[in-house]
């Protein structure tokens, strides 16, 4: 197999050489500059030309590779310090690179992003098909780059396959800057001391050995099923025992500073998909991956730290301190070097004719005022002073040469031109210093403003949203809710949870209605996500939503905890709770104020129905029942099963219904025997032709068997009767 690599020099790059020459690939290099900066592993044929060269399309016709790699995410030609630029050029160079590759009409193009193009929070762990949300030039440039593989792919039928990386991370080389985790946590461990780490970020990591492994099965796949996989561990892991295990093996005074704030941030890619094609096999797991990070940075400390950094342990802070010491005195040893050099220059030159007239102390103290600056200036002058006047008391009185003017005159020349260089020098510096801090302030207050118009941008497109589709209008929220009308009493709740989860764009919707003070049993729902609590929840145990609810607030889940809903609301009549309404499948941009009060308007819509049917209900109560009993008569029962049939049809609810097996006997009788033996949300009601029938509420067949044992304990016997209405 004949691959070409794209990119620039790094440790995946070389990882991924040694490993398709090890299994006999011939590998071809386009390095993507014209000058090679970078040391490269053994490679078949290199080529040195940049991304928008108009050559690629030379180079692929001699290659005519099988498999092409484009790094992507993680090719070191790009810096990113400039966002915005970098961004353009990469666009172009990968433009480039596709259009030539399509003109092959052969082999496969791969091009390998991260995960930085899902920037928001994800409560699931992210799939493929999930739509980008990057933040940022760099994230978005990524994103750009894999929807031009897919339109290359759709339009042009190249074979173009999107590998997205996540959380890549592997043993540095000495002094490179790296973005991982971990390399972060390991580098500031180092420079101050201290790792920062909120408790309520977590993601998953890949350690490098076991991405090219994974890499490889993809690259030497006969065939593939997908146009993108993600290349993952889907081991999660939050920063603070991330940093926890750092702090262990750096073993050397490390602090963790806890910095939990904000919302939850989870980030994890989802790995179905390779799976399901090629099995995943991870060797490299966290407390081996990350203790070899560690070990290495700590060991080659001095690579990654500069004079500014406090350091971590005693040893690295004794070190940095003699670095410190060294560097500042390199300078007059360095002097006191260039001294005896001239000194001895100066002595040989008064025995040449030809070089007798030239001041090598002036030269001197050029030399190290043009290097340095004034104090060494000042330094390498009155060294040239002492040689001066050393070397002239080597053949006058010293008297002489201390009283003679010429000494006074030379000794004004040496220091005000080594003052006035040195000067000069000493600003350059100073001006060059503050350009540089300048630039980095401009770069900082770019990203800020980056960040502030991405933002900016996102609600912009909100509330475009809203004003074209008027999903948010009181008039649209009215009009939805109003559809509750049409239904019938019996029905009102069943449809409540239909018409929340289109009101609120969420899939995930349940209605629980309150049985009693602590309690509460799920009557409709809208999915199985939602019925994931149970068809029975102890509220008053969920201490921060039933304060929520309680105060007549909606509860807004910014913990994310997985167990909870994303929003959650009470329905309220005369000051009695009735109803909670449950939203589950909303992200976590959505959970803001204006969806908390949005959902507010849709409760007290609801609320509005809901107690309508009841209050109609109730006032019907003589009609509706048997006298004397909690038994339905039979038309009333015969309108509640069928609200129930038809719910149950519609995915809103489940209900079971038992056939009393009692005939002859009297109806207040036999409810008086079962009443305690029901719960308050199941019905009693007489059916096909006076037979008395138990509806159980949201209760599969399984979940009967317990009630109708409790049925046969007071003697009466029951069956299923699954008749349809």
């Amino acid at each position: 197999m004949v691959v070409l690599l794209a990119g620039g020099g790094s440790v995946l790059m070389n990882a991924l050489i040694d490993k398709l020459n090890k299994n006999g690939h011939r590998v071809y290099l386009l390095t993507g500059q014209k000058e090679n900066r970078f040391s490269y592993r053994r490679v078949f044929e290199k080529y040195n030309f940049t991304y928008d060269s108009g050559s690629i399309k030379d180079i692929l016709d001699s290659v005519k590779p099988d498999v092409m790699v484009f790094t992507g995410a993680y090719d070191t030609n790009f810096s990113w310090e400039s966002p915005r630029q970098e961004a353009v050029g990469y666009t172009a160079g990968l433009m480039n690179i596709l259009s030539a590759f399509s003109m092959l009409n052969q082999g496969r193009f791969f091009y390998l992003s991260s995960q930085e193009v899902y920037g928001a929070s994800h409560i699931d762990d992210i799939k493929e098909e999930e739509p980008h949300s990057p933040k940022g030039f760099r994230a978005m440039a990524l994103a750009q780059g894999e929807e031009v593989c897919a339109n290359y792919r759709r339009t042009q039928g190249t074979d173009t396959v999107v590998l997205r990386l996540d959380h890549l991370y592997w043993v540095p080389e000495k002094g490179e800057m790296e973005e991982n985790p971990c390399f972060r946590m390991c580098l500031e461990a180092l420079r101050t001391g201290k790792i920062s780490a909120n408790d309520r970020h977590s993601f998953s990591m890949l350690y490098l050995n076991d991405a090219v492994e994974q890499l490889y099965r993809l690259f030497s796949a006969q065939s593939l099923k997908n146009a993108c996989y993600h290349i993952t561990s889907a081991e999660e892991i939050g920063e603070m025992k991330l940093a926890e295990m750092i702090q262990a093996e750096m073993d050397s005074g490390i602090e963790i500073v806890d910095n939990t704030v904000g919302m939850s941030n989870r980030q994890i890619l989802a790995g179905d998909r390779f799976q399901e094609e090629f099995g995943r096999e991870i060797f490299s797991h966290y407390d081996t991956g990350v203790k070899q990070v560690v070990r290495f940075m700590k060991r080659h400390s001095a690579s990654f730290l500069t004079e500014e950094d406090a350091g971590g342990g005693l040893g690295v802070k004794a070190w940095n301190n003699t670095r410190r010491i060294l560097k500042a005195a390199f300078p007059f040893l360095e002097n006191l070097i260039g001294f005896v050099i001239f000194y001895f220059l100066n002595s040989r030159a008064a025995e040449s004719r030809f070089v007798a007239r030239l001041d090598f102390y002036l030269l001197y103290v050029l030399l190290f005022a043009v290097v340095y600056g004034q104090q060494q200036a000042i330094f390498s002058g009155f060294l040239a002073v002492i040689g001066y006047i050393v070397g002239q008391m080597g053949v006058r009185d010293g008297f002489d040469v201390l009283v003679d003017y010429n000494t006074y005159v030379w000794m004004a020349q040496l220091f005000i031109v080594g003052l006035v260089v040195g000067y000069l020098k000493d600003q350059l510096r100073f001006i060059t210093g503050e350009n540089k801090s300048r630039v980095r302030y401009l770069h900082g207050q770019l990203k800020d403003i980056e960040e502030i118009n991405d933002s900016n941008v996102r609600m912009k497109h909100n509330f475009e949203s809203q004003i074209v589709n008027h999903k948010d209008s009181l008039g649209k929220i009215y009009d939805v809710s109003s559809t509750l009308e049409q239904y019938g009493p019996e029905e009102v709740l069943f449809y409540a949870a239909q018409v929340l989860s289109k009101l609120m764009d969420c899939e995930d919707v349940a209605v629980y209605t309150v049985a009693n003070g602590d309690y509460a049993r799920l009557f409709s729902s809208t999915s199985p996500n939602a019925r994931k609590m149970g068809n029975s929840i102890k509220y008053t145990a969920m201490e921060e939503m039933y304060g929520e609810i309680r105060e007549r607030r909606v509860y807004i889940n910014r913990n994310m905890e997985e167990e909870m809903p994303m929003m959650a609301s009470a329905v309220y009549s005369e000051d009695r709770m009735q109803l909670i309404l449950m939203l589950w499948g909303i992200p976590w941009e959505r959970m803001t104020l204006g969806e908390a009060n949005r959902l507010t308007i849709v409760g007290f819509l609801i609320q509005n129905a809901v107690v309508r049917a009841n209050r109609y209900l109730e006032a019907l109560r003589n009609r509706r029942y048997v006298e004397g009993t909690n038994v339905l008569e039979e038309d009333a029962f015969t309108l509640l099963a069928k609200a129930f049939f038809n719910a149950r049809e519609k995915g809103l609810t489940e209900y079971v219904l038992l056939e009393i097996l009692a005939e002859g006997e009297n109806y207040e009788k036999v409810a008086a025997a079962l009443g305690s033996s029901i719960r308050q949300t199941d019905y009693m009601g007489i059916l096909k032709e006076g037979r008395l029938y138990v509806l159980l509420s949201n209760t599969n067949r399984e979940n009967a068997g317990g009630i109708m044992e409790r049925f046969r304990k007071v003697g009466y016997d029951c069956r299923v009767d699954e008749t349809v209405m």
